[in-house]
C-alpha cells in the first residue's frame, strides 16, 4: 500500500523537463506571474492570508460577501455556498502561491482550473469576452501546468529528485 502511494505521489509531483533549461524558464515566467497575481490580487481579497488587504479577515477565513455571490449561481452552489466559496478562494489564494513556486503544481493547477471554469461560465459569461479574459488566461496557464508540472524551476523538481 505504501509503495502505491509513493508511486502515485512521484507521478503527480515529477515535472516534465524540457530538453534545454531555457524552455523550462519560458514556462516558469507565466507560471510565476499568474500564480502571484492570483494569490496577491484576486485571492487575498476573498481569503484571509497574512498579506490580505482586508483587515477584518482571519487566517484562512473567506470574506462574508463571497458566499452570497456564489449562492447566486444557483444549483449546487446555492446548496453549499460557504464550501464552494471557501474552495474557490483557497484555490486562488493558496493554489496561486503553490503554482507560483512550483509546489504541488499539478494539484494546484487542477484546483485553479475548476475555479476558473466556474468563474467563466457562472460569473463572467454575460460580461462578454473581455470580462472572461482574466479567468481564461489563468485557465490556460493552469492547463499547461497540469500537464507540465513545475518544470526544473520549481520546488516539485527538487522534491522529485529526492524521491529517486
Amino acid at each position: 500500500m505504501k509503495t502505491h502511494i509513493l508511486k502515485l505521489s512521484k507521478l503527480i509531483i515529477t515535472p516534465v523537463i524540457q530538453k534545454k533549461w531555457f524552455g523550462d524558464l519560458l514556462f516558469t515566467i507565466p507560471r510565476f506571474v499568474c500564480g502571484m497575481l492570483l494569490t496577491v490580487s484576486f485571492g487575498s481579497d476573498k481569503f484571509g492570508l497574512p498579506w490580505s488587504s482586508t483587515d477584518n479577515l482571519g487566517f484562512f477565513e473567506v470574506a462574508a460577501w463571497f458566499p452570497k455571490d456564489v449562492a447566486a449561481y444557483g444549483g449546487i452552489f446555492a446548496l453549499f455556498p460557504v464550501f464552494f466559496a471557501w474552495s474557490g478562494a483557497f484555490a486562488e489564494a493558496v493554489g496561486g502561491l503553490f503554482l507560483a513556486f512550483g509546489f504541488k503544481t499539478r494539484i494546484a493547477s487542477f484546483l485553479i482550473m475548476c475555479t476558473m471554469l466556474v468563474a467563466i461560465f457562472m460569473q463572467k459569461w454575460n460580461q462578454g469576452l473581455w470580462g472572461m479574459l482574466p479567468a481564461m488566461g489563468f485557465l490556460w496557464v493552469a492547463v499547461y501546468h497540469l500537464y507540465l508540472g513545475s518544470g526544473r524551476f520549481g520546488i516539485d523538481f527538487f522534491i522529485s529528485n529526492k524521491l529517486k
